[in-house]
């Protein structure tokens, strides 16, 4: 009977390398950085989140080490019960007040905390509008929520309005990515901050790719549009600008300590590492302070725009470290992904689920680790790529 089983599965995923959707892992040897090591081979990678360079900073290191020597390796322990460590508190209180919000809740992951925060206030008899492009965290959190899930055309604020104007319900919940983490355009958050401020909803703010770049200092998006209100529930990563690992919410203390008492991904977990919230802390600092690295990263990306001009593929209107060069067919983007690799080149093709189908595409993504020989030398590679493929 396993044998069936099993036979089943295989099934699936012959269709999935049938139809060019078969994913695998890529080896890293090195550290994260614009030129690694990976299966075996030295590339220049235009693959990872690590927006600002500091995933190997040093001064994150000399961190992490020196908090590791005081407070262990593990938490051991749940935030409720005895994990709740004081880098923990520390890094919530600068959180919150560098976002320019009264508290703030560390979660494992950006994952898990949208699965949290959107679980513990939505549920049977609740309404959620999403954006149709939104992350899959916030897709599954709306799934696991039970909530009625209304997704709306992309930054369409005119479909919004009509299906909030609509709602009955006492409860509503809009939900989107501050910076689309496929297109890498941003949402109009000002419109729908206020739409949900005349139709009573909480807006559910993912900035895991605008927190760290966007803003004064990197505050994140809030700051990018000068915004505040009490409707925000605002969710970022601490593994992709600021180069840790892990996530926080923040928002109104009311809020805050509803989810602590609430979102299960928060209660039932074992509390992250506490050296890593004092890596993070270590972060904010050369974040704040350094305002050359996000300087420099805006002018890679105005650089790759001015000079990438291609017939056969084109970059998307994003303006972010997110830069999509759309392909169409799933083969044809891993094709392209697979000449750049000959080239010593790893651009990811990012297919279906992920994105539309008929959306396939190589998703650069660019750090301030990166330099203006290094955008040159992927301009040259797409256009030779051209020249060969198209």
């Amino acid at each position: 009977m396993a044998e069936n089983l099993l036979a089943g599965l295989q099934a699936e995923l012959d269709e999935r390398a049938a139809n060019g959707l078969l994913r695998k892992r890529r080896l890293l040897e090195t550290a994260q950085t614009a030129h690694i090591m990976v299966d075996g081979q030295q590339v220049l990678s235009f693959c990872s989140n690590d927006y600002l360079d500091l995933a190997n900073h040093p001064q994150l290191i000399t961190a992490m080490q020196d908090a590791v020597a005081k407070s262990g390796v593990g938490s051991g322990a749940s935030h409720l019960i005895t994990g709740h460590h004081q880098y923990h508190q520390q890094l919530e209180e600068v959180l919150a007040t560098f976002v320019g919000l009264p508290a703030a809740l560390l979660f494992s992951t950006g994952y898990m905390a949208n699965l949290g925060v959107v679980s513990a206030l939505v549920g049977r008899g609740d309404e959620i509008f999403a954006d149709r492009l939104n992350h899959a965290s916030l897709n599954d959190a709306a799934v696991l929520s039970r909530a009625t899930l209304n997704r709306y055309p992309h930054n369409d604020l005119v479909a919004l309005e009509g299906m909030l104007k609509a709602s009955k319900v006492p409860r509503k919940l809009v939900m989107v990515d501050a910076v689309f983490s496929m297109d890498g355009d941003l949402a109009p958050v000002p419109e729908l901050l206020t739409l949900c401020e005349q139709y009573n909803a909480w807006l559910l703010l993912d900035d895991a790719h605008g927190f760290g770049i966007l803003g004064k200092q990197g505050r994140g998006v809030l700051s990018h549009f000068k915004m505040a209100s009490p409707h925000i529930i605002y969710m970022a990563t601490l593994g992709k600008a600021v180069g840790a690992f892990g996530a926080f919410v923040a928002g109104d203390a009311v809020l805050i300590e509803y989810l602590l008492q609430q979102a299960r991904t928060y209660i039932y977990t074992t509390a992250s590492p506490p050296a890593l919230s004092a890596t993070v802390l270590a972060a904010l600092k050369i974040i704040k302070q350094d305002e050359a690295r996000r300087v420099h990263l805006k002018q890679l990306i105005d650089y790759l725009k001015s000079n990438l001009h291609l017939k056969s593929w084109q970059l998307t209107e994003s303006q972010t470290a997110i830069q999509p060069l759309i392909v169409g067919s799933n083969e044809a983007a891993l094709s392209l992904s697979e000449y750049l690799l000959t080239l010593g080149i790893l651009v990811p093709a990012i297919r279906p689920p992920t994105v539309p189908k008929g959306t396939a595409r190589l998703r650069i993504s660019l750090s301030a680790a990166h330099n203006f020989d290094d955008i040159k030398c992927l301009i040259d590679a797409l256009r030779s790529a051209e020249r060969e493929m198209a």
